[in-house]
C-alpha cells in the first residue's frame, strides 16, 4: 500500500498521542476534516492502523525488572513450536515473543516485579514447558531507549 505524504503526517501525529481529535490533527496539518477522517478511517480499514492504546508505566505498575530470555526447543518442528506459541500466548508476563534465527528458537521479552518473581516464572511456568529445552537469562540493568512509534 502507497501512503503519501499527508498519510504519513497523521500516522506521526497519532503515533505521539492518539488522544489528538480529527480536529487537532487537520489544524496540525492545515487541511480540512472531512479528509482527515476519511484517511483515517481508509488508514483503519487497510489495517495501517492497527488498535489505539494506552501506554503505562511499568515502574509505577511495581515492575520493576526486564528480562530477556533466549530460549531453545526440544526439536524445531511445527508441532514442537505451536504448542510452545500457544503456552506463551497464556503468560502475561511475557509482552513480547519473536521466533527468531541463530543459536536459539524465540526471544522474550518479560516484565516482572523483581528477581524472585522471576524465578517464580522461571522455575513454575517456562522451565516446565515440555517445548523448552534451555533457556539463557539477560537482565536489563537500564533502559536506554524504549519506544512504540515506528519510523515513517
Amino acid at each position: 500500500m502507497a501512503l503519501d505524504e499527508i498519510d504519513k503526517k497523521i500516522l506521526r501525529l497519532l503515533q505521539e498521542d492518539a488522544h489528538y481529535t480529527l480536529k487537532d490533527i487537520a489544524n496540525k496539518i492545515n487541511l480540512s476534516l472531512t479528509p482527515v477522517h476519511d484517511r483515517v478511517k481508509r488508514l483503519e480499514k487497510e489495517g495501517v492502523i492497527e488498535k489505539y492504546v494506552t501506554i503505562l508505566d511499568k515502574k509505577k505498575l511495581g515492575n520493576n525488572l526486564t528480562v530477556y530470555c533466549q530460549v531453545t526447543l526440544t526439536k524445531q518442528t511445527y508441532d514442537t513450536s505451536e504448542g510452545f506459541n500457544q503456552s506463551i500466548l497464556n503468560l502475561p508476563e511475557v509482552v513480547e515473543c519473536n521466533y527468531v534465527s541463530g543459536n536459539f528458537d524465540y526471544m522474550l521479552k518479560i516484565i516482572i516485579p523483581d528477581m524472585e518473581s522471576y524465578h517464580h516464572f522461571h522455575q513454575k511456568k517456562l522451565s516446565v514447558l515440555p517445548e523448552v529445552s534451555l533457556i539463557n537469562t539477560v537482565f536489563v540493568i537500564s533502559e536506554v531507549k524504549s519506544t512504540t512509534v515506528l519510523p515513517i
